[in-house]
């Protein structure tokens, strides 16, 4: 997938997003202020100063619905569920230079609370996959025992494990291992 820097960060921010709910498996890895702002420093979400519980509430019914659009049955309910999430976003496109990144665009307004800002810019990401007809690249890990989703960039749209290094490599040796048994 050619996508430019600001594409890639976008979509791997709403992939740690999602991952970090308990509708993924676990527990809630944004539990409170201090790791929301672990999350905005480890993402390197611009333009945020302060963070209040207003903002991590907001954060969490974003995550949602984007855990939705992941896990939609079909593209046209993907569609949907982007599409209700955007109609409610403040989107003002501007070009950017910050940070050492070269060249981009943002999509949040200006004075953007974190939750209008990820669902802006990512919001915004995931319509770009799904307009160029990707829909098929949003997963969800085929472990039994992983909810995780993530965005398949692979050329030939093969990836079936959020990681291979854990669930892949896991199911690796679990096959392995049963057809040694048999």
């Amino acid at each position: 997938m050619p996508f430019g820097h600001d594409m890639v960060h976008s979509l791997a921010t709403v992939v740690e997003l999602v991952n970090t709910s308990p509708s993924t498996g676990g527990d809630d890895r944004l539990a409170d202020l201090a790791t929301l702002r672990a999350f905005v420093e480890a993402r390197q979400v611009s333009g945020i100063t302060t963070l209040t519980p207003r903002d991590l509430g907001q954060v969490r019914l974003v995550r949602e619905a984007f855990h939705r659009v992941f896990t939609a049955p079909d593209q046209p309910t993907a569609v949907r569920q982007l599409n209700a999430l955007l109609s409610e976003t403040r989107i003002t496109p501007r070009l950017t230079e910050h940070d050492g990144h070269p060249l981009h665009v943002h999509y949040f307004a200006p004075d953007a609370t974190l939750s209008e800002h990820l669902a802006a810019d990512c919001g915004v990401a995931l319509a770009h996959l799904l307009v160029e007809g990707e829909w098929e690249r949003l997963r969800t890990c085929s472990a039994p025992d992983c909810d995780r989703v993530f965005v398949d960039e692979s050329r030939n749209r093969s990836r079936v494990y959020c990681d291979s290094r854990t669930c892949g490599n896991r199911m690796h040796v679990a096959a392995y291992r049963a057809r040694r048994r048999a």
